[in-house]
């Protein structure tokens, strides 16, 4: 669908006329970079948010400034480390009470060399997308209360590097490379919002993904700290946090669900890789691929519950 938004929105301006008094958010990796203007944005529409992150002490004084800036008191911080199943349960053990919008936008990008975690998952994998799945599972009940309760996955253009290695998601036997690794997590997150939406539309949960476009932030920090794209694609962290905001707040998409935005719109599906990176890829909206990977997401969080 088009939205009559584009390439140069903010966020600011699809707020505008907006109250998001009462409502309960929670915005993952929040204390720089987009994850920040995305809480400082919804908390200046009146939202009560909460970052989940993995500095606490970090969190709290980005939270300060938000609260100072915006007037608004209802920005709190709790720690939540994706990497770590443990963390994660504790941070849903922790949440009791109905959630309008969970902003699934914590992520890392192109680590160097192979990493895993204990339980030999890889890192990429594990951070971007199965954390995000083991959190948005444990917060189901909690999203189910809230009327009309949405969760967005912050997925990349990345997606388009690699589909989903459903044989070898660890770099068991497949040379690692840590652009399969980021392609393959980023179209996890794009296929999870295929699958809850389908799972979860009767419970009122939309569900969506999206590309928030190229912006220097701390996310490049494995990658030199800049930039690859040409600067005529360079967003500032305004207009890389709105599709984001779009996907939580606007009534414009309230009835889409299961689908992937870029620029705030939905994008053109693509057989082959552009040039300019644009568009989502077949397989990352591919019904049976959604299916597979929600079977062995579930598989992979009951593996860890037993060790945990």
């Amino acid at each position: 669908m088009m939205t009559g938004y584009g390439f140069e929105t903010t966020g600011d301006e699809i707020l505008e006329g907006i109250d998001l008094s009462g409502k309960r958010i929670i915005v993952t990796g929040s204390t720089s970079g987009i994850g920040a203007e995305t809480v400082r944005a919804l908390a200046k529409a009146g939202a009560e948010v909460t970052m989940a992150v993995r500095n606490v002490e970090v969190g709290r004084k980005v939270a300060d400034e938000i609260m100072q800036a915006t007037g608004n008191r209802k920005v709190t911080v709790q720690q939540l480390e994706l990497s770590d199943f443990a963390s994660v349960r504790s941070f849903v053990s922790n949440w009791n009470e109905p959630l309008d919008v969970l902003i699934n936008n914590a992520g890392v990008m192109g680590i160097p060399y192979l990493q895993k975690i204990s339980e030999g998952i890889e890192m990429q994998f594990m951070t971007n997308y199965l954390g995000h799945f083991a959190l948005s599972v444990g917060l189901h009940k909690f999203l189910k209360a809230a009327p009309a309760a949405r969760i967005v996955m912050v997925s990349s253009s990345g997606h388009l590097l690699c589909p989903v290695l459903f044989d070898d998601i660890n770099f068991n036997f497949i040379s690692y490379d840590p652009w399969l690794s980021y392609g393959q997590s980023k179209t996890a997150c794009i296929l999870f919002a295929v699958g809850a939406a389908r799972r979860w539309r009767e419970d009122g949960i939309a569900v969506n993904a999206l590309n928030p476009g190229a912006i220097l932030t701390n996310l490049q920090r494995h990658v030199g700290g800049k930039l690859r794209s040409a600067p005529e694609f360079h967003k500032t962290v305004q207009e890389g946090a709105a599709t984001s905001i779009l996907l939580s707040a606007s009534p414009v998409v309230r009835n889409v669900s299961g689908a992937y935005f870029e620029d705030c719109n939905e994008a053109e599906v693509v057989t082959s890789r552009p040039e300019r990176f644009a568009g989502v890829a077949k397989y990352a909206l591919d019904p049976d691929g959604a299916d597979r990977l929600w079977d062995l997401s579930t598989s992979m969080i009951e593996q860890l519950q037993k060790k945990a």
